[in-house]
């Protein structure tokens, strides 16, 4: 199945390098999703107080999500957070 990628927030930078698209397995659930996203990030794991959403639904932060199955043409949005005035 494939689902799109979308980055948000602080470092956005460091996931310009990221595919839109993601190729994953028919029965691939939010965890895979993160597992791949982290992988094509090599050295920059996502922060672990990236918020993760499906779909519009908002699931928790990297640290503590709701993992579910995704279904085909998901999007995935990671946001970080940012701070500053």
């Amino acid at each position: 199945m494939r689902i799109r990628v979308t980055y948000l927030g602080r470092s956005y930078q460091q996931a310009a390098s990221l595919p839109e698209d993601f190729e994953l397995p028919s029965e691939a659930t939010v965890k895979d999703a993160l597992a791949a996203v982290n992988s094509a990030l090599d050295e920059h794991p996502l922060p672990e107080s990236c918020l993760v959403t499906i779909a519009g639904e908002h699931l928790g932060s990297i640290t503590s999500y709701t993992d579910r199955p995704l279904q085909e043409g998901d999007e995935l949005m990671l946001i970080a957070p940012v701070a500053g005035g």
